[in-house]
């Protein structure tokens, strides 16, 4: 199939390969232009930038759904918008177009912690330049500089209690996925099981205390994300 099929025969993504080492530089050469330039950012001129690039993010969503269903692809139990790299997208896009501080309390952690695990781990079968491609990480790209950017150029930045707002977010959230995974038999973000293939989850203990430890690790090293960029006091 070509650039827009459902497969890529001969062009399964490797990791670590070329096309992935360009990714991670593409990560660390935005985000340091994004800080480097983080003045001339600030001007009034870059909000259009802001809503167009929110723009970008939804419609190439909504054409890989596409994408899904002309290639018989998309399917309820795994298609639906309720991993957390797909729910900070949303975000990303909310963020955008409101400057919502509430947002970027929630999307800094899902983002930076998230998105940066899926670039460096992706599990992604499609290589460059398949669509598939460019779609998971323009998007997963776009997440971690998006928090970035409302980081370092309108100054943003998180407290202690934006911790405990993704705590509520993350609690309120996984009732409701469970739900959904048993009426669709799914299993959004990992609830139902462990994936079929061996991960990381498989030191996190059985089911379901994997979960308790997943949340523990993630709200864990959102300390940390918020020990690196909350406000310091001078002096």
């Amino acid at each position: 199939m070509g650039w827009f099929g459902g497969s890529y025969k001969g062009f399964d993504f490797q990791m670590f390969s070329v096309s992935h080492f360009v990714i991670i530089a593409l990560l660390f050469l935005g985000s340091v232009l994004i800080f480097i330039n983080r003045d001339t950012l600030r001007d009034k001129k870059w909000r259009k930038a802001e809503i167009m690039v929110g723009l970008s993010l939804l419609l190439i969503e909504v054409t890989y759904h596409i994408w899904m269903t002309v290639n018989d692809m998309w399917d309820v139990s795994h298609a639906i918008p309720l991993e957390l790299c797909s729910l900070s997208l949303i975000l990303s896009v909310l963020l955008l177009v409101t400057r919502k501080k509430i947002i970027y309390e929630v999307l800094l952690f899902t983002a930076l912690l998230g998105a940066s695990q899926a670039i460096f781990t992706p599990l992604l079968n499609f290589e460059f330049p398949h669509f598939r491609y460019f779609h998971f990480f323009y998007t997963h790209l776009m997440m971690i500089w998006v928090v970035l950017y409302f980081t370092w150029v309108h100054g943003y930045r998180p407290t202690i209690w934006s911790v405990l707002k993704l705590f509520v977010f993350l609690n309120v959230l996984m009732p409701i996925i469970m739900l959904i995974n048993k009426a669709v038999n799914g299993n959004y973000m990992f609830l139902s099981h462990k994936p079929n293939s061996a991960s990381l989850l498989d030191l996190l203990g059985p089911y379901p205390w994997y979960i308790f430890s997943m949340e523990f690790l993630l709200i864990s090293l959102s300390l940390i994300v918020w020990l690196i960029f909350r406000i310091r006091k001078v002096g």
